[in-house]
Formats: C-alpha cells, sequence, structure tokens
C-alpha cells in the first residue's frame, strides 16, 4: 500500500471565474415531507431560484430544491451529494443516510435535485408534477403533450444541460456555504457533472472530491452511451468466464457458460419464459452482485426447462427497485435523461435502430439505453466549449470503482484517471467485482475509504473486495 499526501487541511482555491448572475437563495425550514418517512424526520429544505440560462440571463428563472440532514449544531462541515442518472433525483440517496452518516460523521448532508429533477422544476412541469397522473413518471397522453411543448419552446429545452447545472451546483454551494469545510460526492453521471462544475463554475471553496463509479472521458468513443450494449457484455461474459474457472460451477452447465447462455437465449422453447428482451435483463442482474451471483443457476435451470430461478430473480430485482424508489420524487426524468443523453453522451448521432439491432445479435447482455438515442423527439443543445475539457487544477480526490461496473467500466475510469492527474492529486480504490453505485453495492469498501478521506484530507491506494454477501441496502 502506498500513502499519499495531499493538500492536508487547507481548503483547494478555485480558480478566478465570472460572476454568476443574481440567484435568490431562501433559507432551510423544516420540510413539509419530513413526517412522511422516518429517515427524512430530521431534514431541512431549501429552493433557490436561479437564471433559466446562467451564461443568457433574461426574466425566465427556475427553482432548485435542496434538502439537508443536519449533523448538529456544530457540524464539521458539508458534504453535497450529487446523483447520477441523467435524470435522478437526489431522492436516490437518501436510503442510504446510514452507510453516509458513518462515512462522514459530523458532517452535513446536502442534496440537490439536478435542475429538471425531484423537486426542482421540471422539463414538463405540468405532466412531470408529482400531482399529475402518473406523478413524474410520463403516462398515457402526458407523453404528447409533454413532448409538444419541449418542442413549442425549444430554447427552454435546451438550457436543461450539463453547463447549466454545473452553475446551477455552485451557485448551490456557495448560497449555502457555513465557512466550514466542503466536500463532493458524484455518482455515475454526477461524476461527469462535478467534472464539469469543478472546470467551469468551481465553488469559492472545496476541500476534496469523492467520484464513485467515474465516467470515461466525454471524448470517448468506445465506452460512450452508444456502446453502452457492448459494456455490459463484456462485463457479463467476465462474470461468466468466472464461472468457467469454478469446476462445480462449470459442470453444472456441462461446460462453458457463455455457450449455456448462447444456448438459452436461442432456445425456441424459452421464449414465451423469456419474453422479449431477456439480454436486457441478463444485463440488468449485473447490477446487483446477489442477483449475478444467481445466474449460472438461472442458466442451468433454464437449461432443464425450470424457469423458477428465473422468475425469482426478477422478483428480487423489482423488489429492490422498489426498495430504492418510495419517495413520490423518485422516478428518474425521461425527457433529461434523453435530453442529456443525446446531446452530450453519444458518439454516434447517426445510429439507427438497424445497426443496434445488429449489434445485439453478437451480445449476451445488452442495455435499452442505446435503442433510446435513435429517438429523442424533442430539440438537443449543441455541445458547449467545456465538452471534453477538465479543471486545470482540481483539489484532492477520491475515485471508488468497481471491476465488474457494466455501466461506467474500469477501463474508461483509468483513461479519466489518467487525464485527471495532469490537474492534481487523485487516488484510486478499486473494489473487485464490485459492479456500479458503490454506496449501494459494496458499502462495506466505500465508508471506510470516504470517511479517511474525509478525516484526513488523504486517501490510500488500495483494493478491497466485493461480493454476493455485500448488503443490498445502505447498512454495512
Amino acid at each position: 500500500m502506498i500513502w499519499l499526501s495531499l493538500l492536508g487541511a487547507l481548503a483547494w482555491s478555485a480558480p478566478s471565474q465570472a460572476t454568476l448572475p443574481p440567484v435568490v437563495v431562501a433559507t432551510f425550514t423544516r420540510c413539509l415531507d419530513a413526517k412522511d418517512r422516518p429517515e427524512l424526520a430530521p431534514s431541512m429544505c431549501a429552493h433557490m431560484t436561479v437564471p433559466l440560462d446562467h451564461r443568457m440571463p433574461d426574466n425566465r428563472q427556475l427553482s432548485l430544491f435542496v434538502r439537508k440532514f443536519p449533523a448538529g449544531t456544530r457540524p464539521n462541515g458539508q458534504l453535497w451529494l450529487i446523483a447520477g442518472g441523467p435524470g435522478e433525483a437526489g431522492s436516490s440517496f437518501y436510503p442510504f443516510l446510514a452507510s453516509l452518516r458513518k462515512a462522514a460523521p459530523g458532517y452535513d448532508l446536502m442534496i440537490p435535485d439536478h435542475r429538471g429533477t425531484g423537486f426542482s422544476t421540471r422539463m414538463c412541469e405540468t405532466e412531470e408534477s408529482i400531482g399529475s397522473a402518473g406523478g413524474p413518471a410520463l403516462v398515457g397522453a402526458e407523453w404528447a403533450s409533454c413532448f409538444a411543448s419541449l418542442n413549442m419552446d425549444a430554447s427552454r429545452t435546451r438550457a436543461f444541460s450539463s453547463s447549466n447545472a454545473a452553475y446551477d451546483l455552485r451557485a448551490l454551494i456557495d448560497g449555502f456555504s457555513q465557512g466550514g469545510p466542503t466536500f463532493l460526492y458524484g455518482v455515475s453521471y454526477g461524476t461527469q457533472l462535478v467534472l464539469r462544475t469543478l472546470t467551469i463554475a468551481p465553488p469559492r471553496r472545496l476541500d476534496g472530491v469523492i467520484l464513485d463509479s467515474l465516467v470515461p472521458p466525454e471524448t470517448s468513443a468506445v465506452w460512450d452511451l452508444s456502446h453502452r450494449s457492448a459494456v455490459v457484455d463484456a462485463v457479463g461474459r467476465r462474470v461468466l468466464a468466472q464461472c468457467d474457472r469454478t469446476p462445480s460451477c462449470r459442470a453444472s452447465l456441462g461446460g462453458s457458460a457463455s455457450a449455456a447462455m448462447h444456448d438459452v437465449l436461442i432456445d425456441p422453447a424459452l421464449r414465451g419464459v423469456l419474453g422479449e428482451n431477456p439480454k436486457y435483463l441478463f444485463g440488468a442482474m449485473l447490477d446487483v452482485p446477489e442477483v449475478r451471483a444467481r445466474i449460472p443457476a438461472i442458466l442451468s435451470d433454464l437449461r432443464q426447462g425450470t424457469a423458477t430461478s428465473w422468475t425469482e430473480a426478477k422478483l428480487r430485482l423489482a423488489q429492490i427497485v422498489n426498495t430504492l424508489l418510495p419517495y413520490p420524487q423518485s422516478n428518474a426524468s425521461i425527457p433529461l435523461v434523453g435530453l442529456i443523453s443525446a446531446s452530450e453522451n453519444n458518439a454516434r448521432p447517426a445510429l439507427s435502430d438497424t445497426v443496434v439491432a445488429q449489434e445485439e445479435r453478437d451480445f449476451l447482455f445488452a442495455s435499452p439505453l442505446p435503442g433510446l438515442l435513435t429517438r429523442s423527439g424533442f430539440p438537443l443543445y449543441e455541445r458547449d466549449g467545456a465538452f471534453g475539457r477538465l479543471p486545470s487544477r482540481t483539489p484532492p480526490i477520491l475515485v471508488l470503482h468497481g471491476t465488474l461496473d457494466p455501466k461506467t467500466p474500469i477501463e474508461g475510469a483509468a483513461a479519466q484517471i489518467a487525464m485527471l492527474r495532469k490537474s492534481g492529486t487523485v487516488t484510486l480504490v478499486t473494489v473487485t467485482d464490485a459492479p456500479h453505485f458503490l454506496l449501494f453495492t459494496a458499502p462495506g469498501c466505500l465508508v471506510p475509504a470516504v470517511r479517511r478521506f474525509l478525516t484526513h484530507r488523504r486517501a490510500r491506494r488500495s483494493s478491497c473486495r466485493s461480493g454476493p454477501d455485500q448488503p443490498a441496502r445502505g447498512s454495512d
């Protein structure tokens, strides 16, 4: 193990930037939903009014929501938690408050909703409102009316960009700062947003950055969302290869796990059992260690004509999703997912359904994301000058990444880290066999690493082992 000295207890000083347009900051008050669930009881809520477009401000504004879980009367500092997606609300962190408290004892936990998500202003304000027919999710006729409104006001639609979200984040951190140590934690797309913020709108004070499941470089032409199925398939085949290296697992399938998987997918007798897109469901199983571990048993049962394990795995995935999304604002914003994904994270804008189908034929595991990129249905925005850039200098950065991440591959994270090390100190903690979102899938590895980083302002390059026994909730 190699200990790295970072920057001690001194805060990183942000480069000078242009002054933000005026914002209106409200104070924290007791949350209206504090009585709805026990974990929300101590939370305080606030809204901030910001320009619709920070770089071309006019009289149009939107509202940003932030929830604070106070640490006490004299907090050690603030830890800002930036959700992934794009399109996920900050509520994706609420199920993991116990782990976050252990990782950041004494810190106020600050959880904003990106513009377009949660209780912040939505792209389709009527159709995505909490009180609409489907709540934040679009249902029935809401799809048509939502997309019609996005096309009618293209300039407003295009303002829901990553760069504007970065300016939002600076406004929030500076506006609600208490002057003490300040850390940023981003997961998945949240890591992209954090890096964009450091590049174009760094807060006045930032003592360190934690990146969970780091995205690859924005200019990548092999790890972008149009290649997500290839990324998922590569990880899935590594999982099957682990079975091949275990004599008992290989024997249960009568040989190669990949061959068994192929046989199951092409077996006409199983089409009614597996449904229309079994490769997508097998791909989703890779996200949860306990379900991923069942794949060999599922294949063995299916080859014997038994669908019990397959059905149980689907049920378990549904249970976990329901556990993680119990809040009224939890549903991801599909318009925001489509806007940012297609505008910024698609290296093949000419991608067609035909190409997607051709590529999927060669895969054992796949993702529906490439297919969604072929049909946005509303105005996209041009990549701005911040795309592909990284900050000229950074505070200390801790990266935590799983070696079996089917969304942000470890190879892409390594490429991003190599570029970030030109600007500052970056420490990587790899979690063997872990998938995506380590706060969820490997809290036993993440919590001590984050706590050490926050406490000592330094991190140790290391590895940690994850496995199917890792909890599926936010406890460790």
